[in-house]
C-alpha cells in the first residue's frame, strides 16, 4: 500500500539531502479526503476570523510579543511548510527550553507545569484555538484535517525508517494521537503505533469519525496541557 526507503538520511546530513522514494498512501489520492479538508477548512478560517481581533488583544495583554508562533515543519515525503499557531508561550521560549525537563520519551517534547506557556495559552491549548491559524496550510494542501502530528525538522533528523512511515500520510489538525489522550501520551513510539493504525484503518468515513472525537475532546477539555 505504502512504502518509504531513505537513500540519505545519515549523521551530517543536511535536509536538503534527504532521498525519499514514496509510494503514497491511499488517503492521498481520495477526492473525498481533499473535499472534506477544502469545507473543512472554509469552515475553520470564518472561525478564525470570528475570534481573531478578541484571541490577538489577550495574547498580547497577557505576554508582550508576537501574535503568532511562526515554525518549520514536516509533512508528506519530508516537504517542509511553515505554520502558525496563536502564540501560547512566552516570545522567548525557545531560548528557554533548557531549563526545562522533558517528561516525555524519545523523539517529543512534553511537560505538564511548563513555565513558558501563558495563562491565555493554557486555555489556548486546552481549547485548541492555538491551531485555528493552520487551517489555511490545510487550505493549500499542506496538511489535512486529519492525519499525524507534522514534526520538526530537529525531529525528523533523527527519525528511523519506522518513524518515516508517519509521513506517508499528510499531516493533520487532529488524528489518533489527538483522541487518544493528547499530551497525556508521552512515548513517541506510542504515538508512531497510532500514527500508524491510522494508516492502516484509514477510510473516508473514518475520517468523519475521528473528526467527531476531536469535538468531544476539545470540548471535554480531555488530556490537553
Amino acid at each position: 500500500m505504502y512504502q518509504t526507503s531513505l537513500k540519505s538520511v545519515f549523521q551530517g546530513a543536511t535536509y536538503e539531502d534527504w532521498v525519499l522514494e514514496f509510494t503514497p498512501h491511499q488517503s492521498v489520492q481520495s477526492r473525498f479526503k481533499r473535499s472534506l479538508d477544502i469545507v473543512g477548512s472554509l469552515v475553520g478560517l470564518m472561525i478564525l476570523a470570528l475570534v481573531f481581533v478578541p484571541l490577538a488583544i489577550a495574547i498580547k495583554i497577557d505576554s508582550p510579543g508576537p501574535i503568532f508562533f511562526t515554525q518549520e515543519r514536516y509533512g508528506l515525503q519530508g516537504r517542509a511548510f511553515r505554520i502558525r499557531k496563536f502564540r501560547s508561550m512566552v516570545s522567548d521560549a525557545e531560548q528557554l527550553k533548557s531549563l526545562v525537563n522533558n517528561e516525555a520519551n524519545g523523539l517529543i517534547f512534553k511537560n505538564k507545569n511548563d513555565f513558558r506557556v501563558t495563562k491565555v495559552g493554557r486555555l489556548l491549548r486546552s481549547t485548541s484555538l492555538d491551531e485555528l491559524p493552520q487551517f489555511w496550510n490545510v487550505l493549500v494542501g499542506e496538511m489535512s484535517l486529519v492525519g499525524t502530528r507534522p514534526p520538526t525538522g530537529d525531529e525528523v533528523a533523527k527519525y528511523t525508517p519506522r518513524h518515516w512511515q508517519r509521513l506517508n500520510v499528510k499531516p493533520g489538525l487532529t488524528g489518533e494521537w489527538q483522541v487518544n489522550g493528547r499530551s497525556q501520551v508521552k512515548d513517541f513510539e506510542q504515538i508512531v503505533d497510532l500514527d500508524l493504525r491510522y494508516q492502516h484503518n484509514w477510510h473516508p468515513l473514518y475520517d468523519l469519525f475521528l473528526i467527531g472525537k476531536t469535538f468531544y475532546v476539545i470540548f471535554g477539555r480531555i488530556g490537553a496541557f
